[in-house]
C-alpha cells in the first residue's frame, strides 16, 4: 500500500472528502479521464489506426486498463522497468520503446518476454539484436528509426535494411516493423507549422518503408506519434498505431498547442495538484505547500486552476513550497485554503507522486498506485 493509500484511504467514497486531503495532493478527474481516453479511442477508431498509448505519462496499471478497455492493442513503456510493472499488474500488448542494452537488462528483457504475451522491444543496433537473440528471448522485434533527432533510431533506409534483416535472421525473434517518434515536433505551438514539419518527417518515413518493401521486409506494424500531431498522424494514414501519451491528462505545453488546426482543446484537463496556503503573513502573497518537489520545473511554473483570482501567478520558492500572487487590487487566498494546479509538463510531474486521488467533483472515489513510477532502469 503507498503511502497516499494509507494516509487518506478513510476518506474514499465520503461526499466533499477532496478538502480533507492532505496536501499537497495528485489528483485524476475521473470523468475528464474516461471521455479523454474515449475521444481518443474514437478518433483512432473512425481513421482506421491502432492505438498502443504510451504509458510513461501515467505509469498506472488502472489508466493501462481502462484505454485497453476502450480499444488499444496494449501500452508503451519508455523503460524496462515500467513494462517489468505493467507486465505484474497484469497488463499485456506492451512494446518498450527506448533500446535495452547492457547483460543484466538483456536478461530481464528475455524473463519478461516468457511471461509478458505480445511484449514487443525496439532495436537500432546490430549488437543489440545478436545479445537478445543470445538471451534465449522469444519476440517481435521494431526497428527504431531516428526522425533527426539523433537520440536514438537507426541512421537512414540502408541501416533500417541491414538491422531488419538481421532480425529476421536471429533465432526466436521476428521482425514486426518499425518506430519513428518526432518528439521534437509534438509542441510546435502553431497546427501549420507541425503539419509542415510531419508532413516531411512522414515523406521520409515512407522512403524508408519503401526501401524495406522492396527489400521483402514490408513491416506489418509502424508504430509512432504522439499527442501533439495525433490529428496529422490520423490524416495522413502512415502510422498502423499512435503512441499517443499526453492526451489523457494533457499540461500546460499541450494546452498552449492548437492541436487540430482549429483552435479547439480536443481534452480536458484531467491531472491537477491541489495545494494549501500554510503562510499568509503578506498582502500581496501567499505560500503554499508545493514547490519543486511537486512539480517537474523544467517547463516553467505550473497554472492556476481554481482557489485564487483570476489572473493570480504561482512562483516557485523552493523544495516544498511556492507562492501565489493575485492581480494587483485582489486579495490572495486566506490560510488553509487550498489552490489548484495544473502540470506544466505532466509526464515528469507525475513521476514525483506515489499515487493518484482520484476524484468526482469534491469527493475521493479512489487512490490509484502508480506502479511504474520511479522505474528509471
Amino acid at each position: 500500500m503507498t503511502y497516499a493509500q494509507t494516509l487518506h484511504q478513510h476518506l474514499i467514497g465520503r461526499q466533499g472528502s477532496r478538502r480533507d486531503l492532505n496536501t499537497p495532493a495528485l489528483l485524476v478527474d475521473l470523468d475528464a479521464l474516461e471521455r479523454n481516453i474515449a475521444a481518443m479511442a474514437d478518433r483512432a477508431r473512425q481513421a482506421g489506426l491502432a492505438l498502443r498509448p504510451h504509458a510513461k505519462t501515467h505509469k498506472c496499471a488502472a489508466i493501462a486498463r481502462r484505454q485497453i478497455e476502450a480499444g488499444a492493442l496494449g501500452v508503451c513503456c519508455a523503460k524496462l522497468g515500467e513494462a517489468e510493472a505493467l507486465a505484474d499488474a497484469g497488463i499485456g500488448g506492451l512494446l518498450i520503446t527506448s533500446p535495452v542494452v547492457g547483460a543484466s537488462a538483456v536478461a530481464r528483457l528475455a524473463a519478461l518476454a516468457a511471461r509478458s504475451e505480445g511484449l514487443m522491444a525496439s532495436v537500432d543496433h546490430p549488437a543489440a539484436v545478436d545479445a537478445i537473440a543470445a538471451s534465449g528471448a522469444r519476440m517481435t522485434v521494431l526497428v527504431d528509426i531516428d526522425p533527426g533527432l539523433h537520440r536514438t533510431g537507426v541512421a537512414d533506409a540502408e541501416a533500417a535494411v541491414a538491422l531488419a534483416r538481421r532480425i529476421e535472421a536471429a533465432p526466436g525473434l521476428t521482425f514486426g516493423g518499425v518506430q519513428f517518434y518526432c518528439g521534437s515536433q509534438q509542441h510546435i505551438e502553431a497546427f501549420a507549422e507541425r503539419r509542415a514539419a510531419i508532413i516531411e518527417r512522414t515523406d521520409y518515413l515512407k522512403s524508408v518503408i519503401a526501401r524495406l518493401s522492396a527489400a521483402g521486409l514490408a513491416p506489418k506494424i509502424v508504430s509512432g506519434g504522439g499527442t501533439g500531431t495525433h490529428a496529422i498522424d490520423l490524416e495522413l494514414g502512415v502510422f498502423t498505431e499512435l503512441q499517443v501519451g499526453s492526451y489523457v491528462f494533457m499540461d500546460r505545453q499541450y494546452e498552449e498547442c492548437d492541436l487540430t488546426g482549429d483552435g479547439r482543446v480536443p481534452f480536458e484537463t484531467s491531472l491537477m495538484l491541489d495545494a494549501r496556503v500554510i503562510s499568509a503573513n503578506h498582502d500581496r502573497l501567499v505560500t503554499v505547500d508545493a514547490g519543486f518537489k511537486a512539480f517537474a520545473t523544467e517547463a516553467g511554473a505550473p497554472p492556476i486552476l481554481a482557489g485564487a483570482p483570476a489572473g493570480s501567478a504561482y512562483h516557485f520558492m523552493g523544495d516544498e513550497h511556492g507562492c501565489i500572487v493575485p492581480p494587483r487590487g485582489e486579495r490572495p487566498p486566506e490560510l488553509g485554503e487550498v489552490v489548484t494546479l495544473a502540470a506544466p509538463h505532466c509526464d515528469p510531474t507525475v513521476n514525483l507522486h506515489d499515487a493518484y486521488h482520484v476524484i468526482q467533483g469534491d469527493t475521493l472515489v479512489d487512490i490509484w498506485p502508480l506502479e511504474a513510477r520511479g522505474r528509471s532502469a
